[in-house]
């Protein structure tokens, strides 16, 4: 089939988000009392776990529905303050294969479990390109579990063949596979190194991969 969408992840695929996403829990635990260290080796087996909630409870079972959910709003505040003063920028090649995906006419979508306050804040203006924006509000179970790619293909109203995604993490080529979509990934700082088995092909970086390249891995 005519490849007719590109679904992105974000945390790690659109931008070296993740850096962002531990400082900003830092700051927040030290702003609630806690003296929780998450340093980058803790927090590259923390990201295993999909989600911000769930990776409180993943350090620390025990914490309270209450104590949750203020951690993750108040970093949630803390990161959108980053990414709006401009300390997150995108990935290299980002937004030339966006460009190019846009004068082809195919349609973008974002595929994340992410916060949708998170996932607006990092597009900005770029918001407006992306009919489609399934985020973590919007599922009931995350990667690796297809659920997030079923709910973007259905509001695309197109089906996997029609579909490339894009991710950075073993948990998101899962659950793409899982979707029946082809997946590439673009490693990022925390996934380099990972199990990407199912992946079309694995790439440092999208600096050098656009359309062309894209279409050619497609079965």
């Amino acid at each position: 089939m005519t490849l007719a969408a590109l679904i992105f992840d974000v945390d790690g695929t659109l931008a070296e988000t993740e850096e962002a996403h531990r400082h900003a829990f830092l700051l927040a635990f030290g702003q609630l009392g806690l003296n929780w260290r998450w340093d980058p080796k803790l927090y590259r087996k923390l990201l295993k776990v999909s989600g911000g909630r769930e990776r409180i409870l993943a350090y620390d079972p025990d914490a309270s529905p209450e104590l949750v959910a203020a951690l993750h709003r108040r970093k949630t505040e803390i990161y959108t303050d980053m990414v709006n003063s401009g300390r997150v920028a995108f990935r290299p090649g980002v937004d030339a294969l966006i460009a190019e995906a846009r004068a082809a006419g195919l349609k973008l979508a974002i595929a994340s479990t992410t916060s949708r306050a998170n996932v607006v804040a990092l597009l900005g203006h770029r918001r407006e390109w992306f009919p489609v924006i399934v985020c973590g509000e919007d599922t009931t179970r995350k990667k690796p579990d297809p659920q997030v790619y079923h709910m973007a293909m259905t509001q695309l109203g197109l089906d996997a063949g029609q579909c490339l995604a894009i991710e950075d993490s073993s948990n998101g080529v899962r659950a793409a596979c899982a979707a029946g979509l082809g997946v590439v990934v673009s490693e990022s700082m925390y996934t380099s190194g990972d199990d990407f088995s199912g992946a079309l092909a694995v790439y440092p970086s999208l600096a050098k991969v656009g359309l062309e390249t894209l279409r050619r891995l497609r079965p």
